[in-house]
């Protein structure tokens, strides 16, 4: 390259520092410490202390007043904590995903974030790539792009240096194929993409099933709370209680009915579960995307580079009569690119080199006419001027060459039976032809005279492991479908490797001919299809969702978006990818393995069950809290919780769900359950139905508990006693909900390491909250004897593990 392309790093850093950051579309809404801040201030319990703590002011109960203010402190620390930690990790994947250029700083081509280009950089553009800036071809020829993302025009464009319009270069459109060096004129939100990214970054994505219903259930407790909350004020008002003595009940039973940590949990966990996936070799792009792993049941998987190790030799030769095999392995060459990057062409080149063939000399003479990759026929061809006269030579699948040129009958016969035996030792087969080319012939002259030289046969070895992934799938009730370009007896040799059943294969031709009901019922029972062309996965994709099927698609080239996009979970390859398949996809592979696809599946589903045992803790953790808040006003009696235990109580379920739940490993049998269906919930009927079971027999004893100790007892002593069955029950419950369908004596305590420090911070807080002089006098409790702790204890346990007993009658 010219010595004067591109900028040196610190012309560029100095640049940056005047143009900005090259961000095409801005990020929706402000993050950061302060951003984060301001939302834990806006938190409701935070806004009903506040209410909380102006009423007592109101009162003339100053000490209850500045209690309540102080308490905003932990409860928005903790909130802050919680959110900066998700935080973090979302920006870690951020920067992880971060879309890169190849740009050319001080003499050398190197890889830097898109968003670090500036005027003057020099760019690399290859096939797939998305051209990071708006800019100008300064070198390359037949660079062909893809404009209709800013122009709607499907047709392609050819770039050249003809013209200022025919070098123009636009930020967001796709190199379809070809190579160029671009300069850089306009970044950020001044290019025309960025522009339109402006409009974009305001409109706000529809939410998933899952977001839906979380939203739609805080919405909805928050109105009945609310509603309950005004008629336990009007309550007080008329049963005699002061105006501010109302907003003190009706506080507290506001602050112990709305569930705001459901979005918060939800949010924090699937943040945390992208992360480990980041662990894992796969970057999560769209965070929802968390959400559904665990919800899938097929998985359609490219062969080459994800069930095989992409890793392509040339390992067999079949030639015409006449044609050796140093001859063919030219004839090859010259259907390749000089410096090819192509996997296939480079392993022709190694295969030439090991035979003293010079690609180099070979590419040394002059290159006339180069015909681009022909779908119909799945084949290109190059004319070439070699020692003054023009030859064509082509390079593709026997059946595209074969209705090219003039091969006789019996050479077709025999091409056809060694390209079968090939393929059915599961190798990739290209055909090669050559013959002598016409001076301004156009594509069909110069492939007129094409006539067969031989086939070249490829390997790709199968990756380690993959077969008992594939296992793992079909155990986890996940049925995995294999898509080739290949052919039908390569595809299904390798499918019985890797431990695909193939009783039937479809091809292209199949899917082509098959209207949507047809292809359907083909997809219903078919795991393999070959000869399939990328255009025709998005058919497969929409048949098995329309069949009900939560589908993941592999993916890697730029035809496969649509794909990628159609599919619940597009899966695009992180080595070999192209930057339109990336960004098309919810999970990209750093690794390229299938195995890493089930171990998403895996995690997935971690998180989904972890997602769910919280939220069944919290909806058994407000069943009290909010049954309390209404009986005791009903019944006459003294609030049992004021906003400064409810304070205190979200202090224990903050790390209680946060870190306790999240940090559970993957079920033993996890993959060896069905996936669940594609609208199921976090909670079934009869889920919610245990759940609110377990929090009403907890209010029971809690209440029993508090009524009957009122009637010999002072106020406090009957708080104390009902707040430390009340605490004991709900640390109760977390082992219930940890243990789910086991026993909870089976479920190991030293799996979870948050889960013992967690236990003993809380009961540790119980204690000094009752026996700490200073700090009984603040909640108004009293320590109870040494039978009150056994009673408390005895109806915690009697209330959360009477569901044990059916499981112990079970075993």
């Amino acid at each position: 390259m010219p010595a004067d392309v591109g900028l040196s790093a610190t012309e560029a850093r100095r640049r940056l520092a005047i143009f900005g950051p090259n961000e095409l579309v801005p990020r929706r809404a402000a993050t950061g410490p302060w951003a984060t801040l301001r939302h834990a201030v806006t938190d409701p319990m935070a806004i009903l202390l506040v209410i909380a703590a102006a009423t007592y002011t109101v009162l003339g109960r100053v000490q209850d007043a500045v209690v309540a203010l102080v308490a905003l402190v932990p409860i928005v620390a903790v909130s802050l904590v919680l959110e900066l930690r998700a935080e973090h990790a979302l920006e870690g994947l951020r920067r992880l995903t971060a879309p890169v250029a190849r740009a050319i700083r001080d003499g050398h081509e190197e890889l830097v974030p898109a968003i670090d280009l500036v005027p003057g950089d020099a760019i690399v553009l290859r096939e797939g790539d998305v051209i990071p800036a708006d800019g100008r071809l300064i070198s390359g020829a037949d660079l062909v792009v893809d404009e209709s993302l800013l122009t709607g025009e499907s047709q392609p464009l050819t770039k050249s240096l003809q013209s200022d319009d025919d070098a123009a270069l636009w930020a967001g459109t796709t190199v379809l194929a070809g190579r160029a060096i671009a300069a850089v004129g306009v970044t950020g939100s001044r290019t025309r993409y960025g522009m339109i990214g402006v409009l974009v970054s305001s409109i706000t994505p529809q939410p998933t099933p899952l977001q839906a219903l979380i939203r739609g259930l805080l919405v909805r407790l928050s109105v009945v709370a609310l509603a309950f909350s005004a008629g336990v004020i009007v309550l007080e008002v008329v049963r005699g209680r002061t105006v501010a003595d109302a907003v003190i009940a009706g506080v507290s039973l506001a602050m112990a009915a709305i569930p705001e940590e459901f979005p918060m949990v939800f949010a924090l966990y699937l943040g945390l579960g992208a992360w480990r996936l980041a662990r894992d070799h796969a970057l999560v792009r769209r965070l929802v995307g968390v959400e559904t792993l665990g919800a899938t049941s097929v998985i359609c998987a490219d062969k080459t580079g994800t069930l095989t190790l992409g890793t392509i030799e040339v390992a067999a030769l079949w030639t015409a009569p006449g044609v050796s095999e140093p001859a063919l392995l030219e004839l090859a060459m010259l259907a390749s690119e000089p410096d090819p990057y192509d996997p296939l062409e480079q392993a022709i080149v190694r295969a030439g080199a090991v035979r003293g063939i010079d690609a180099a000399r070979l590419h040394g003479a002059m290159l006339v006419r180069d015909h681009p990759f022909d779908p119909a026929t799945r084949s290109l061809t190059h004319v070439w001027r070699r020692n003054g006269a023009l030859g064509a030579y082509a390079k593709g699948a026997l059946e595209g060459l074969l209705t090219r040129g003039a091969t006789d009958v019996a050479l077709r016969e025999a091409a056809v039976a060694a390209n079968t035996a090939l393929a059915g030792d599961g190798m990739r087969v290209l055909a090669v032809a050559s013959g002598p080319a016409a001076e301004d012939g156009d594509r069909t002259d110069d492939e007129s005279g094409l006539r067969l030289a031989g086939l070249l046969a490829f390997a790709d070895p199968v990756r380690p492991g993959v077969s008992d992934s594939i296992a793992e799938c079909r155990a986890a009730g996940v049925r995995v479908v294999m898509i080739t370009g290949d052919h039908p007896l390569t595809a299904v040799a390798v499918a019985e490797r890797v431990g695909i059943h193939a009783p039937r294969v479809a091809t292209g031709e199949d899917i082509d001919a098959a209207d949507d009901a047809a292809l359907r019922r083909i997809v219903a029972d078919t795991d393999v299809f070959a000869r399939a062309r990328p255009e025709q996965k998005h058919r497969l994709v929409r048949a098995l969702r329309d069949a009900g099927h939560v589908v993941a698609m592999t993916g890697d080239g730029t035809n496969d978006a649509p794909a990628l996009r159609e599919a619940d979970i597009g899966i695009a390859m992180g080595r070999r990818g192209t930057e339109v398949a990336r960004r098309a996809a919810t999970l990209v592979l750093l690794d390229d393995d299938f195995s890493t696809i089930v171990t998403a599946v895996r995690d997935g589903r971690r998180v989904f069950d972890n997602l769910r045992r919280a939220f069944g803790y919290l909806v058994s953790f407000h069943a009290p809290l909010l049954l309390s808040a209404v009986v005791v006003p009903i019944a006459g009696a003294p609030l049992l919780l004021l906003p400064v235990h409810l304070v205190w109580l979200e202090l224990i379920l903050h790390p209680t769900v946060a870190l306790v739940f999240e940090a559970d490993a993957a079920d033993e049998g996890v993959m060896r359950r069905p996936p669940r269906g594609r609208d199921a919930g976090l909670l079934d009927r009869g889920q919610v139905v245990a759940l609110l079971g377990r929090g009403l027999a907890l209010t029971i004893g809690v209440l029993a508990l508090y009524l009957g100790a009122l009637g010999g007892r002072s106020q406090e002593d009957a708080r104390g006693v009902a707040i430390a069955s009340l605490v004991i029950g709900q640390l109760l419950l977390v082992f219930v909900e940890r243990a789910g369908a086991q026993p909870v004596w089976r479920v190991r305590i030293g799996a979870n390491p948050m889960l013992l420090p967690v236990a003993a911070a809380t009961l540790g807080s119980l204690v000094a909250a009752l026996t700490v002089p200073p700090i009984a006098a603040l909640l108004y409790v009293a320590p109870p004897d040494a039978a009150g702790w056994l009673v408390a204890a005895a109806v915690a346990a009697a209330a959360t593990l009477w569901g044990e007993v059916p499981k112990l009658l079970r075993r």
